[in-house]
């Protein structure tokens, strides 16, 4: 029989939401953001530390056993949906979630604690616009050593770690020193993207990969779309605001009919998008059948993140067109988003497939 997933917040996800959202508030300017992410530091190690050490936020997966938190993929949801909100510059999906899914699925305790602490950031060497039923690229082991070349690997510029997958099928654990990391050019710089080369690296052999990968990668696919609701939300909330501010003909522009109207669309598919995404963490914390929810929630999430971030630049005039403004922030991750863990037509076609749904 199966139970139906529980999309509402509890009282102790809502402290934990107006939580981080104090601390971003305080720590996570916009112009900041903006200013770093033109610099050749584009992550906020200060605000990850706050959140990681000081909050106890990256070991929230982890159990207590194992030095973290021993709490579920909804309370992570939250973190995610107020990062999101905030574009926050920090490898909490990368490190906290994706990589220590693969750890969990591993077994392997003491990286686990290390990552739980939040002194060492993970990062699994798997391209970002991998789908979690898609192929990956291996390197070749050899003798001992690791041997090869992995492309859009995000957030790999600040990991201490990373977890590599092998032609042997095993996941090795290589500290950063040992490989050479070479920045791409991002769409979204508040998550760049890199090429991590090996040239004979020692590993050493935490797992196998396969079922590691297949894991992270479902955990992200289905987390990601907590950060799309928080792109999604912020983008309605700051175009409502603005456009009762903003006069036009000595009324507020947001009294305008047709504006009104996307206003409400958009509203509709912020609201789905919330009941998709909880679904989703829902099935992760309770595995009740998450392939399905984590399919649906992105399915759905890409492209109405990115039609909230492109309404938020349009309906904010020329000041949304400035780089001073903070949209082009959203829009830029929206975008990037969009095709991170799967695009939606990828999942649309995963979706198929659980169903038994055969195309016409």
């Amino acid at each position: 029989m199966s139970t139906q997933p529980d999309l509402l917040y509890s009282e102790e996800e809502e402290a934990l939401r107006a939580a981080v959202r104090d601390l971003l508030t305080d720590h996570c300017a916009a112009a900041d953001v903006i200013a770093r992410s033109e610099s050749d530091a584009p992550h906020d190690l200060a605000l990850w530390k706050s959140l990681a050490d000081g909050m106890g936020l990256a070991g929230l997966l982890v159990p207590e056993a194992q030095g973290g938190q021993g709490a579920s993929h909804r309370e992570v949801a939250v973190v995610l949906e107020e990062l999101g909100r905030a574009v926050a510059p920090v490898p909490y999906l990368t490190s906290a979630v994706v990589a220590t899914e693969a750890l969990l699925a591993c077994g392997d305790e003491e990286l686990l604690g290390q990552l739980a602490s939040g002194r060492t950031i993970g990062v699994l060497a798997v391209g970002l616009h991998s789908a979690p039923d898609a192929a990956f690229t291996a390197v070749r082991a050899e003798n001992g050593s690791l041997h090869g070349e992995l492309p859009g690997i995000a957030d790999a510029a600040v990991a201490h770690v990373l977890l590599v997958p092998a032609d042997d099928g095993g996941l090795y654990a290589v500290t950063a020193d040992a490989v050479t990391v070479t920045p791409q050019v991002s769409l979204d710089l508040t998550r760049p993207l890199a090429t991590v080369t090996l040239d004979g690296a020692a590993g050493r052999r935490i797992g196998d990969a396969e079922p590691a990968v297949r894991r992270a990668l479902r955990a992200a696919a289905g987390q990601l779309a907590s950060e799309q609701l928080g792109v999604a939300d912020w983008a309605l909330t700051e175009t409502v605001r603005y456009l009762k501010d903003r006069k036009q003909f000595n009324r507020p522009v947001g009294g305008f009919q047709a504006l009104k109207h996307r206003l409400a669309q958009l509203w509709l598919e912020v609201v789905n998008l919330r009941a998709a995404a909880r679904a989703a963490a829902d099935a992760l914390a309770s595995g009740a059948d998450p392939d399905v929810s984590v399919a649906v929630a992105q399915a759905y999430a890409a492209p109405v993140a990115v039609h909230a971030a492109e309404e938020a630049v349009q309906l904010h005039g020329g000041i949304g067109m400035t780089w001073e403004h903070p949209a082009h922030l959203y829009l830029k991750r929206a975008k990037a988003d969009s095709i991170a863990y799967g695009t939606a037509g990828a999942h649309r076609e995963a979706l198929a497939r659980l169903v038994d749904l055969q195309a016409p």
